[in-house]
């Protein structure tokens, strides 16, 4: 059977307009009582490195009896958050959305979402991974699940390595420090790579890349994007051991240690720039290329140990679903051993289940992916979830901005002060987001 699948152009420039024009509404659960009532759902999700296994999972799911019929929807990544908060202020959203997880709090808060408490069953909630838990959950109910869930380091050519004599780190409690990062970098500039360290700085501001993948920098310095009690970022963002760690992250590049010039992945794949600072997603990619000269280290130590992104894409149903008992039917599908199995295997992430995870031989002592697997069993203290807050859209924005000007030079400590100043403005507009 061959899945419908629709093509759809997101709107841009509408961002968060549920939230906006959000009264703090929600807290409105799926209804399911044990009885399919309407076969047919309607499911949008992004296109990624996943895609064609998405594809695949809707076919299989359609081809398997479950007496419910999915239709589904691609939408470009780079528009997607804005397309759904179209979909929600025209009254249509699909059934079912896999969305980013750090935009749970202000879907849910929005009422674009509805919580999962009374479909979920005990065997699946207890094998999902806490990370896929905690990042699911906002004011106490469980609004999504995933079917992987997100690794960050750095990935290295171990030659490269090796060819300055560094150090290689055994997990993530053995991440270098940053003068012994520093070190290596300018060791390796000296070997002949120009600019060693790759951060994908081609893939812009715009999404969650900025904000995932440098977060943790400031959050091993021992601060954060906000304070998770008031929501609140002045004295978080802009504090002094933030601007101490966002200075010398600037420093590496203006010292031309980063590849600022770079426009896609070819300076690490043609070992150009030796060290990689990404994700699970170029794992496969990487793995293809690199072969067993791959190896994947923790982010480096900024002074309260390395800390690293957690949280990614997960399924969510929506508002305007009519039977939950369908929607359950569906995402009880999706988080099927084989389904994560295959899904993780397209992108390299982390297996949502405990049960897949054994399965996994990436993740198994000594394998290339075990660093991952540690980094999220010792969240939040290694692995630190993005702030769960309604808020999120400009705490998001206000940083990746931020991170774009200090890394073209801006004065750092006024950079951070602005970023804070703006979030802490939209908390205020908002009455402090008091929970729906």
């Amino acid at each position: 059977m061959k899945t419908r699948i629709k093509w759809l152009i997101p709107i841009i420039g509408l961002l968060m307009v549920a939230a906006a024009c959000s009264s703090g509404g929600g807290g409105v659960g799926a209804a399911c009582d044990g009885t399919i009532d309407d076969g047919t759902l309607t499911v949008w999700v992004h296109e990624g490195s996943e895609a064609t296994a998405y594809v695949e999972l809707i076919e299989d799911f359609n081809a398997s009896g479950a007496g419910v019929t999915v239709e589904l929807t691609q939408v470009p990544e780079a528009g997607y958050t804005d397309a759904v908060n179209a979909a929600a202020a025209a009254g249509d959203l699909p059934d079912i959305i896999d969305f980013d997880g750090p935009t749970l709090a202000n879907f849910a808060w929005a009422g674009s979402i509805v919580h999962l408490d009374d479909c979920i069953t005990d065997d699946v909630k207890d094998n999902l991974l806490p990370s896929i838990i905690q990042g699911g959950t906002y004011n106490d109910s469980l609004y999504s699940i995933g079917t992987f869930d997100s690794g960050l380091g750095l990935w290295a050519w171990k030659s490269a390595l090796d060819e300055v004599g560094a150090r290689i780190p055994a997990n993530a409690g053995d991440a270098w420090s940053t003068e012994e990062f520093e070190k290596i970098l300018t060791d390796l500039q000296a070997a002949g790579y120009e600019h060693p360290l790759d951060i994908k700085i081609f893939y812009g501001t715009q999404g969650e890349w900025m904000t995932y993948g440098f977060s943790p920098i400031i959050q091993s310095a021992g601060a954060d994007l906000i304070d998770r009690g008031s929501l609140k970022a002045d004295g978080k963002i802009n504090s002094s051991e933030a601007a101490e760690a966002m200075t010398l992250f600037q420093k590496w590049a203006n010292d031309g240690l980063i590849a600022m010039q770079a426009t896609d992945d070819s300076v690490f794949l043609n070992k150009e720039s030796p060290l990689s600072w990404v994700g699970h997603w170029m794992f496969n990619t990487y793995k293809e290329t690199v072969g067993d000269d791959l190896v994947l280290l923790p982010l480096p130590d900024f002074g309260k140990g390395t800390r690293t992104g957690m949280g990614s894409w997960a399924w969510a149903v929506t508002s305007a679903n009519s039977d939950g008992d369908a929607a359950w039917k569906f995402l009880e599908f999706a988080v099927a051993d084989d389904t994560v199995l295959k899904i993780t295997e397209a992108n390299g992430a982390v297996p949502a289940t405990k049960s897949a995870l054994a399965k996994n031989p990436n993740y198994a002592e000594g394998g290339a992916l075990v660093l991952f697997k540690e980094q999220l069993d010792g969240a939040p203290d290694i692995a630190v979830p993005r702030p769960v807050t309604p808020g999120y859209p400009t705490v998001t924005s206000e940083f990746w901005g931020a991170m774009d000007k200090i890394l073209l030079g801006a004065d750092v400590q006024s950079t951070l002060d602005a970023a804070a100043k703006a979030i802490d403005a939209d908390v205020d507009d908002n009455d402090g987001y008091p929970a729906p």
